[in-house]
């Protein structure tokens, strides 16, 4: 029956008994629903827009079920690394920095202004950032992890993978399941959901989650006023009704709406090696305001200890609402379906942030409107298919507005001014015999920097102030907030789309898939000083002569480097900023597979993929230099995918063994990087990731005991380039490590098993347990390729016990997540202000990395860390009807 096929992509099998067999069958297609698969044949995916056994998909596809998702505590996309060898997950500032990356290749989420390098899909929906695809997903079906390009068949394009969710259709079954979770750190959890049919055409579903938790991190919050000492806790809640409504033998259509609101504080982050600067805060702050050194300046121990003495509070409000309808058409379209899926989406944030991450009073950001940003997308997309004996065909169009809205704020803390005023005072001193050097007495004023007047006129005393002997005479910092900057970004995208399969013989099948997009984006930005900041850098500017007398002309750029960074620069002061772009590319993807009988299944493939261009969302310096750069536009990045693969199915179809060779090569990769002060997105001319997927999943013959996992091997390079490869030269520098370097994020094993049991005890009763692992080999957390940054090889691992009846009425689970408490970072970075890890020059040989500026020896960078999440354990009560 037509109606069957057509429902079946849309609607869970009851919808499809109560429809296509009549409510007498809906009980037969219920239990079918639940029954666990126990063959391979029973894995099936919409990979390519159309159900299919997963041994039939020409392309890499991890395929996880509710079940394994259940077992392995996975909830939001975080959760879903645990079970995909190949795909890292990480927050960094808060959970609205949220990045996923596959194969090592991803983008940092720092940055609103750059599309998703790995997409988001939601019940069909593309979610336009990682971030806004990050939260509770509620009732899973499954969600597929789609590797490589996959723009012809996942509305936006994506340069790296998709993450393909599909959530619980309503039933016109009664259906009604509630749990209740308690757990260590403070952990209370409650969710459910009732399903069932309004009229004998329409169905309805309805889910809710609230969700609690302390923080995991103890804070040492300094000189205060934050009142906080955790951080990282959870605090969210989540709603999502849908409609199902069959007019129709032909038609379907499912409504859906859903909210989630986080109100939570996050993300501190920990000293994993304090510099120098260090000497300075303890100084200035209650208590020692950071981690003391270790002996020689090294790493230090794990700790989950963080210093800030403001708050870090994140409110993060996510909605919206999509209309799918697919449409069975008359036969003169050759029995074509035709799919609309429309879609609106609000995400919104704003956040507080202890800027420099110590229990000194140096900088901030406050949770108000004026810091955060907002996401707001509309889409449509159509696709027509049919398929007849030998042939199926899609084609679609797929458009989408979105308007990015980014207000900045930054706030003056009391150190601030004599914060700046030791560095420079330390860095001066260093040079010149005899004059005191930290942590020894420099004398300081709180409310003066510097050596000269506001009027720009040389101060008395100008030499010795300088070094420190008699109090500074210019003028401070603005106490209190200091900039308002607010930045609009509007784009628009349209794409036509097809994809084709010709099974050109029985065993023989090519696939043909184009893409043509057009890309328009604008840029509206006001950079605004408040409260007179910016004086400061006005006056050093006014006294560069009398400066470069006094200490010599080659220190006066450091100094005025010190004293007008981008939050303190008045170049910045009313300026405003208008761009646009436009641009279209035509990709696509050529596959060819082929049968060597019902076990055997080979293919290669090729694939051209591409992700737009941007605008940096941020006060952006030439580096090296105060003026800022004359545009905040970044190229678009493109990857050229190559595969050759195995699809095996053994054991009496019971074992699923996939391997698949893998060769892309990504140009003008955008890397966001943060260097202690900003971020900015420096192209890189070329990354090339080489390897090899496995992936596998076995049915034993011991009844009810199932294995799934796989294996990346990856081989991940940056190309050699130089500064005159950049669209901006004096970034060479600050990625002088990245020549021919593993890139961050790209261990180069990655592997996944989880190890489901469940079998009947008797008594109506029935019993399990399961177990999820990871190990990745080490791995750079930075973009920079810091040393200091790197994570040594890790393993995590899941584990649940679980009692319950037979039928599900109701289910006792005892669980933990990272079992083994393994203690590992998810990001490394540069505290801000503290320190400098590049020189200026070109390390020579017997230096740590010679030819590049980067010495260890001389890296006098204070570095941080934001950390996995400890063990955490607990009890879940389940109730199901």
């Amino acid at each position: 029956m037509r109606l069957t096929n057509l429902l079946r992509s849309t609607a869970s099998v009851a919808v499809v008994g109560a429809v296509a067999f009549g409510f007498a069958g809906v009980a037969s297609a219920q239990s079918a629903e639940q029954d666990s698969p126990t063959t391979i044949d029973d894995i099936i995916v919409t990979a390519q827009k159309r159900e299919q056994n997963l041994q039939d998909v020409p392309i890499v596809v991890t395929s996880l079920s509710s079940e394994t998702l259940q077992d392995a505590g996975v909830r939001d996309i975080k959760d879903l690394q645990i079970l995909t060898p190949g795909l890292t997950v990480t927050s960094t500032s808060s959970e609205a920095s949220t990045t996923a990356r596959i194969r090592g290749v991803g983008t940092v989420g720092d940055n609103p202004g750059l599309e998703s390098s790995v997409g988001v899909v939601i019940d069909g929906v593309y979610r336009s950032r990682n971030s806004v695809g990050f939260g509770d997903l509620g009732e899973l079906s499954r969600i597929e992890v789609l590797k490589g390009p996959q723009g012809t068949l996942f509305g936006k394009n994506t340069s790296a993978g998709v993450i393909n969710i599909i959530t619980e259709a309503p039933s016109f079954t009664p259906g009604f399941n509630a749990e209740g979770t308690v757990g260590n750190y403070g952990a209370l959890g409650a969710s459910g959901s009732v399903t069932g049919p309004i009229s004998d055409q329409l169905a309805f579903r309805l889910y809710g989650a609230r969700r609690v938790r302390d923080g995991f991190y103890n804070v040492d919050t300094g000189d205060g006023p934050r009142p906080n000492t955790d951080d990282q806790n959870q605090d969210f809640g989540a709603v999502r009704g849908q409609l199902l409504w069959l007019p129709n033998d032909n038609t379907s259509l499912r409504l859906i709406a859903d909210y989630t609101r986080r109100d939570e504080y996050c993300c501190t982050g920990v000293q994993i090696r304090s510099g120098p600067t260090q000497a300075f805060i303890d100084q200035l702050s209650t208590g020692s305001g950071a981690r003391p050194p270790a002996a020689g300046f090294a790493p230090l121990p794990f700790s989950r200890t963080a210093f800030a003495n403001r708050e870090s509070g994140q409110s993060i409000d996510d909605m919206g609402v999509s209309l799918e309808a697919n449409i069975d058409m008359p036969s003169m379209f050759g029995g074509a379906t035709l799919t609309s899926v429309t879609s609106w989406r609000d995400w919104s944030t704003e956040l507080g942030q202890d800027i420099d991450y110590t229990g000194a009073d140096i900088a901030y950001r406050v949770q108000d409107e004026q810091n955060g940003y907002s996401v707001e997308n509309l889409t449509q997309e159509f696709r027509l298919a049919g398929q007849t004996d030998r042939f199926d065909w899609l084609v679609g169009l797929f458009a989408t507005r979105e308007d990015i809205t980014r207000d900045d704020s930054w706030y003056f803390g009391a150190d601030y001014t004599p914060f700046i005023s030791l560095l420079l005072t330390a860095s001066l001193n260093a040079a010149t015999q005899g004059l005191p050097t930290p942590p020894g007495p420099i004398p300081i004023n709180p409310g003066r920097v510097g050596c000269f007047t506001a009027t720009g006129q040389t101060a008395p005393g100008l030499q010795g102030c300088l070094y420190g002997l008699v109090p500074a005479t210019g003028p401070g910092f603005t106490l209190g907030q200091g900039y308002a900057d607010t930045y609009d970004q509007e784009s628009t995208s349209i794409a036509l789309f097809t994809n084709n399969t010709w099974r050109v013989t029985d065993q023989f099948e090519l696939t043909l898939g184009l893409r043509y997009t057009m890309d328009d984006k604008s840029l509206d930005a006001r950079q605004q000083n408040v409260n007179g900041n910016g004086a400061t850098c006005t006056a050093a500017q006014l006294n560069a002569a009398a400066i470069g007398g006094a200490v010599g002309a080659g220190n006066v750029g450091g100094i005025l480097g010190a004293l007008c960074l981008p939050f303190t620069n008045s170049a910045f002061n009313n300026r405003t900023i208008s761009e646009s772009s436009d641009d279209s590319e035509l990709t696509g993807t050529i596959k060819a597979a082929y049968r060597l009988n019902d076990s055997f299944m080979f293919y290669g493939s090729y694939a051209r993929g591409y992700k737009s261009f941007g605008y940096n969302l941020d006060r952006v310096h030439r580096t090296g230099t105060i003026t800022p750069v004359s545009t905040l536009f970044f190229p678009s990045e493109y990857v050229d995918s190559y595969e050759l693969g195995a699809k095996m199915t053994l054991l009496d179809r019971t074992l699923l063994l996939n391997v698949t060779y893998f060769d892309q090569t990504f140009e003008n990769f955008q890397l966001n990087t943060f260097n202690g002060v900003g971020f900015t997105v420096e192209p890189i001319p070329e990354l090339t990731s080489r390897g090899i997927d496995a992936d596998m999943v076995w049915f034993t013959p011991i009844d009810g005991l199932s294995l799934q996992g796989g294996l990346t091997y990856t081989d991940a390079e940056y190309g050699v380039f130089t500064a005159a490869d950049l669209v901006d030269p004096n970034n060479f520098p600050a990625t002088s490590l990245l020549p021919g370097s593993r890139p961050s994020f790209a261990p180069e094993y990655s592997a996944s098993l989880s190890i489901n049991f469940e079998r009947n005890l008797g008594n109506g009763l029935r019993g399990g347990f399961s177990l999820a692992g990871k190990y990745m080999t080490e791995y750079n957390t930075g973009s920079d390729l810091s040393p200091f940054k790197l994570q040594d090889a890790f393993t995590t691992v899941n584990g649940r016990i679980m009692i319950g009846t037979e039928d599900e009425r109701w289910t006792m689970e005892f669980w933990a997540q990272n079992l083994t408490d393994e203690e590992y970072l998810q990001v490394g970075y540069n505290g801000p202000l503290q320190g400098t890890a590049f020189q200026t020059t070109v390390q020579g040989a017997g230096t740590s990395n010679p030819g590049t500026f980067y010495n260890q020896a001389r890296d006098t960078q204070t570095y941080n860390a934001f950390l996995g999440a400890p063990r955490t354990y607990g009890a879940t009560l389940r109730f199901k009807y």
